[in-house]
């Protein structure tokens, strides 16, 4: 077998490992946050890039690109934010085609609140299977990655 064969093996061995990790631990994990706190991971991420964003509003549009989401996904997320109050539209003044998504106060503390309970059972699933070392191992080949994406925590912004 030709070292170029190996490699592309390994790579491909390593590819479904970070798809089976990613899809456990996404199930894991959105389970719980379901059940603590009747949200899934794409409704905290939404969330979160509102409580992060500039006066916590974004265009409806961009934040469908930043989650992964298609035009009728984001709506359909939005619209269940929306009923339960964490979030509200609002047009543009100089555009009205252009509709955004802002995080409201009962958003904010919903965020908050989950956070404190989903940013403990993420450190215990990492921390249950790696040690230290591991975890910054870890962390520094996922980074190589990310294509130069930035960096976003998990948590809220501080009051």
């Amino acid at each position: 077998m030709s070292s170029q064969v190996l490699i592309e093996q390994t790579s491909g061995r390593a590819f479904a490992a970070l798809i089976r990790a990613h899809a456990a631990a996404t199930r894991h994990l959105s389970a719980q946050l379901s059940t603590d706190h009747g949200l899934t991971l794409s409704d905290y991420e939404v969330l979160l890039r509102l409580a992060r964003a500039s006066d916590r509003r974004m265009r409806r549009v961009d934040i469908a690109e930043e989650v992964l989401l298609t035009a009728s996904g984001i709506t359909r997320l939005l619209d269940g934010l929306e009923q339960s109050g964490f979030v509200e539209r609002a047009s543009c003044a100089t555009d009205r085609r252009v509709v955004y998504a802002v995080l409201t106060d009962p958003g904010l503390d919903k965020l908050r609140e989950a956070s404190r309970s989903h940013l403990a059972q993420i450190d215990a699933l990492f921390r249950a299977r790696l040690d230290d070392e591991e975890l910054a191992g870890l962390t520094t080949l996922l980074t190589r990655l990310d294509e130069g994406e930035d960096e976003m925590a998990c948590e809220p912004p501080p009051d």
